[in-house]
């Protein structure tokens, strides 16, 4: 099946800038986060693209990784910020042993993942007793300019979960997550819900 990764590995040249028109949505979306992260924590970070939200928030916390499926995106990430630690990973298929993050994030990547259940197992498998899974996606509220995510698909882009934000947010909370606090932001091509969740330890 498609996973998308042949695009983004030919788009990743012109992410960073593809992606400008949401930086006033990325500063937001840190701003968010930043007030669930400390100076004490190991953060995980997957689809981390080419840093767009990393660059923000690797100096917050003692340790934070950031990951992305593809190696074109994780070179430019390396290239642009080379302070950051970034790696390729699948996350589906994580390295990491149980129980090792206090926080994962994963941004705008579990609508274009063909098995999104999958990689939200792997995170709680990773993330410690009560570890947050930080979650910005891009839901599809009644709004949202069709003939601009047409033009998207028709150019390679594949979207396999068009969750509305309720849709979204009692989907991840249905893999053991708690719901803690979760906002719809105005963003491009989409608006973007933030879903922050801790891990049910029972």
């Amino acid at each position: 099946m498609n996973d998308n990764k042949s695009f983004w590995e030919k788009v990743a040249f012109i992410y960073t800038k593809f992606m400008h028109k949401n930086n006033s949505t990325y500063d937001d979306i840190c701003s968010i986060i930043n007030q669930y992260l400390d100076e004490s924590m190991n953060v995980l970070e997957l689809a981390c693209g080419t840093g767009q939200l990393s660059k923000s928030l690797y100096n917050k916390v003692d340790n934070y990784v950031a990951t992305d499926f593809s190696l074109k995106m994780i070179q430019h990430a390396k290239k642009d910020h080379p302070q950051i630690t970034f790696s390729v990973a699948d996350a589906t298929n994580l390295h990491y042993k149980d129980q090792t993050f206090d926080v994962v994030i994963i941004s705008n990547a579990l609508h274009i993942m063909p098995y999104p259940d999958v990689a939200l197992k792997e995170i709680s498998r990773v993330l410690k007793p009560n570890g947050l899974i930080i979650a910005p996606t891009f839901v599809y509220e009644a709004n949202y300019n069709k003939l601009q995510i047409w033009f998207l698909e028709k150019a390679g882009f594949h979207t396999f979960h068009k969750w509305s934000r309720m849709e979204y947010i009692q989907y991840i909370s249905s893999f053991g997550f708690n719901e803690i606090e979760s906002q719809l932001l105005k963003g491009s091509p989409l608006d973007e819900c933030i879903y922050i969740g801790r891990k049910d330890t029972i």
